[in-house]
């Protein structure tokens, strides 16, 4: 988009981040440890009946705040087409992981973690807020869910 175009409505918005959650692979992790300490990592992610589902270590610092803390923030975009999703965090080892979500993620990412040799674990993350917005003609409607529930 550009500066000029006129603000997208909530309805587009909330379309056009349903879309890039099928398109894209990569997403920015954001947790934080319980003493605070901050994480930020690029995970692989597959967006499967209406959950985000990521693969990592559990052992791991994002792994285990995962596991832990049982929230994250993932964030998609440039600082002019922004995605930020607020989410409540379930884990599951890779062999307990429902077998209908290892396979949209195996088939969208063309890798199985089963297969490693080295442990993985499969997290669910179920979206609790969601906002969109390019540039700041949009900020006032960027809300497109709130406590899990779409606005729009």
């Amino acid at each position: 988009m550009k500066i000029t175009d006129p603000p997208r409505s909530p309805a587009r918005r909330k379309q056009d981040v349903l879309e890039r959650l099928e398109r894209e692979t990569d997403v920015w992790i954001a947790t934080a440890d319980g003493a605070g300490t901050p994480y930020l990592v690029p995970l692989w992610f597959v967006w499967h009946e209406e959950h985000m589902w990521l693969v990592t270590r559990p052992t791991n610092p994002t792994g285990g705040n995962l596991r832990d803390g049982r929230r994250a923030r993932l964030a998609f975009g440039d600082t002019r087409d922004v995605v930020l999703v607020d989410g409540e965090v379930e884990t599951y080892r890779s062999q307990d992981a429902p077998e209908a979500a290892v396979l949209a993620f195996v088939a969208k990412t063309g890798w199985d973690p089963r297969r490693e040799g080295a442990s993985y674990a499969f997290f669910r993350v179920r979206p609790t807020a969601v906002q969109a917005w390019c540039e700041v003609r949009e900020l006032p409607l960027r809300h497109l869910m709130r406590d899990g529930v779409w606005l729009v």
